[in-house]
């Protein structure tokens, strides 16, 4: 299945829900939250932008979960390289969600399917990850 995150024009069916206009998502810059639910529960899942492209992930450190944000919707450290676990310092590369620092060096945050098209962002449930309702 390729990364929807790095398609160039998937074709959206009805399957995708917008989240967010584009232009809330800067690049390494602040993230967009939003509620899901969960295998695990229900929680929130983020939206970033990084080298031009949009990543999404479930908001959860990979050491424990918690939420990484050290307030609601900033994820990057102060450089805009690499997002950050404000509880415990983890440091994960907003392009792979890789932890590359850390006490769960070598996991990965749970990715999820986002695309960015005609000035919005989307995002795509799926059997792990769905709407709160």
């Amino acid at each position: 299945m390729p990364d929807m995150a790095q398609s160039e024009t998937p074709l959206l069916d009805a399957s995708w829900v917008e989240i967010a206009a584009a232009e809330d998502v800067l690049e390494a810059g602040h993230g967009w939250r939003f509620p899901v639910q969960s295998i695990w529960g229900p929680g929130t899942a983020f939206i970033v932008r990084y080298a031009g492209k949009v990543y999404g992930y479930l908001n959860q450190c990979a050491h424990v979960p918690i939420e990484l944000d050290w307030q609601p919707g900033q994820f990057f450290d102060a450089a805009g390289l690499y997002l950050i676990c404000a509880t415990h310092g983890a440091c994960y590369e907003p392009d792979t969600g890789h932890c590359i620092a850390g006490p769960c060096r070598g996991k990965q945050l749970h990715k999820i399917d986002v695309i960015e098209q005609a000035g919005k962002i989307y995002w795509r449930p799926n059997e792990k990850f769905k709407l709160l309702v």
